[in-house]
C-alpha cells in the first residue's frame, strides 16, 4: 500500500514537471505579461498623471466636467483659449493669470494664482484637459516647451 502511494506520489510529480516544463503545454506560455499588455503611450501617461494633477489643483474652479462656472471660472471643454493660446495657457499654469482674458466669446476678469507646479506638472495637466471632455490635441505638451516659457 505504500508503495502503490509512493509510486502514485513520484508519478503524479514527474507529470506535474513535464507538463509545467514544456512550453507547448504551459497556459503561461499563450499569454503576454500584464505588463506588456498595461503599456501606455508617452501622451497616455502623461494625461493619467496630469488627471492627478487637475484633481488636486483644477477641479475645484473648472470642475470635473471642465465646464467651469460659466461666470468667474471659464470653460476648459472646447475652449478656444486653450486652441488658439497654447503658449498663454502654459504661461498661466506657471505663473498664474489676473486680468480680462475672452474664452468662447465670453469675458473673464479673475485671478488665477500660480500652484508652483515642476514643468512636467503643467506638460501633464496641460495634455490632460487638451484631451479630455470634448478636446482633442494632435501635439504633446512637452517639458522642454514648458521650460521655454518664461515670466
Amino acid at each position: 500500500m505504500i508503495i502503490t502511494k509512493l509510486h502514485l506520489g513520484i508519478a503524479l510529480f514527474a507529470s506535474a514537471y513535464f507538463y509545467y516544463s514544456n512550453p507547448s503545454t504551459n497556459s503561461k506560455a499563450n499569454y503576454l505579461p500584464i505588463s506588456e499588455i498595461q503599456q501606455k503611450t508617452p501622451l497616455q501617461k502623461s494625461m493619467a498623471d496630469g488627471k492627478e494633477v487637475y484633481a488636486n489643483f483644477c477641479i475645484q474652479c473648472h470642475q470635473a466636467n471642465g465646464k467651469g462656472d460659466g461666470i468667474n471660472f471659464p470653460t476648459l471643454d472646447g475652449s478656444n483659449w486653450l486652441t488658439e493660446k497654447r503658449t498663454q495657457s502654459i504661461h498661466a499654469l506657471k505663473f498664474g493669470l489676473s486680468g480680462p482674458i475672452v474664452v468662447n466669446g465670453k469675458k473673464f476678469n479673475n485671478v488665477m494664482s500660480a500652484m508652483g507646479l515642476s514643468n512636467q506638472e503643467i506638460a501633464d495637466v496641460m495634455n490632460y484637459i487638451m484631451n479630455s471632455w470634448s478636446n482633442k490635441s494632435k501635439k504633446i505638451v512637452t517639458t522642454a516647451e514648458v521650460a521655454l516659457v518664461k515670466k
